[in-house]
């Protein structure tokens, strides 16, 4: 029994009261892709019994762009789908008024250690739905996003969700196969005492975010006056909900390697979706210099330096990567731990 909890589909219902044009074709796009994410879910916890090592991460990947293509098109609420899998876009026939972007297994390179993966969306209405869709209706900034989500595969399955309203969360259960609204209103602590970074990259990284790893690790001692913790565990979707829950910022930024790509994320599969997200959730998001959901793409597998989290302690990152372009406070990027590298000498 529900217990007189939501499901998701109740919750679609009212929340398309209070969206713009939103009518019954939205609620069963959403509903859609909740019932593509079970289907993906169910591969995922099967895991080695269908495959193993390598094989299991490519095979499980597959199926899942297989099942978010299929359900896609078989909506006839969809325009277009674009797949971080795919090259191009795949037009949906008959033709509905929204545009699919979605990672179908985020950090599917998980898989064979068994830990945390996840799909991630976002939703776009077709400039002219009346029209054959084409690669440009997808290269807009993220900020006209209509709803984003990303649902996590682990312990149990969850959904997180926005419309533009807010941010909520759903969790599967799987005795009635429906998503029930668990965590209403998810609104990220401004108190940040964590930070997720890959510190063996720390040789590549701008001064900007050596100064701000440096204060963090100094701790109570340092600026900051106050311990953080360091987290790392290289799956975007695991980094997002712990900071969606916990607070805390995520830093995969501009280094030397990924100078020329753009950065190292997918600016329309990955970074835009969890950017809406996280902003809809009283978060910030920034590639460095600017906000990530101002971002014009070029291309659809664009790349993109990605820093998120805690507002406050976005906004100070984005402080010192200004302070460091317009040449003040030098003297606070003088330090061991910048020196100790020739790049930056």
């Amino acid at each position: 029994m529900l217990s007189g909890r939501i499901t998701l589909t109740q919750f679609m219902n009212e929340e398309q009261r209070h969206i713009e044009g939103a009518t019954g074709d939205f609620t069963g796009l959403i509903n859609d892709i909740a019932t593509a994410s079970k289907v993906i879910a169910n591969y995922v916890g099967k895991g080695a019994l269908l495959a193993t090592g390598k094989e299991l991460n490519q095979k499980i990947e597959a199926m899942a762009n297989e099942v978010m293509l299929e359900t896609g098109i078989a909506t006839r609420h969809l325009a277009a789908l674009a797949s971080e899998d795919m090259e191009g876009i795949k037009e949906a026939q008959p033709r509905g008024k929204y545009l699919l972007t979605f990672d179908p297994l985020n950090g599917s390179g998980n898989l064979d250690i068994n830990f945390q993966t996840g799909t991630i969306f976002s939703i776009m209405r077709a400039p002219d739905p009346k029209r054959k869709p084409k690669v440009e209706d997808f290269l807009r900034p993220g900020r006209e996003i209509l709803a984003a989500g990303m649902v996590q595969y682990g312990a149990s399955t969850r959904l997180i969700l926005t419309t533009g309203l807010g941010v909520n969360g759903f969790t599967l259960d799987r005795e009635i196969g429906e998503y029930v609204l668990t965590h209403p209103k998810i609104t990220i602590p401004q108190e940040a005492s964590t930070f997720a970074i890959n510190a063996s990259n720390e040789r590549y990284w701008e001064p900007p975010v050596r100064r701000y790893v440096h204060e963090c690790m100094q701790g109570k001692d340092g600026p900051r006056g106050k311990d953080f913790g360091m987290r790392w565990v290289a799956s975007l979707v695991a980094e997002a909900y712990r900071i969606l829950t916990r607070g805390g910022v995520f830093l995969y930024p501009h280094d030397q390697r990924t100078r020329e790509q753009g950065g190292r994320l997918g600016l329309i599969y990955e970074a835009n979706p969890i950017a809406f997200i996280i902003e809809q959730a009283g978060g910030a998001a920034i590639t460095g210099r600017n906000r990530i959901l101002d971002i014009q793409p070029t291309e659809l597998h664009q790349r993109a330096p990605f820093i998120f989290g805690s507002k406050d302690e976005v906004e100070r990152i984005h402080r010192y990567h200004q302070e460091y372009v317009e040449g003040k406070d030098l003297e606070s990027y003088d330090m061991p731990l910048f020196s100790s590298r020739s790049l930056f000498r």
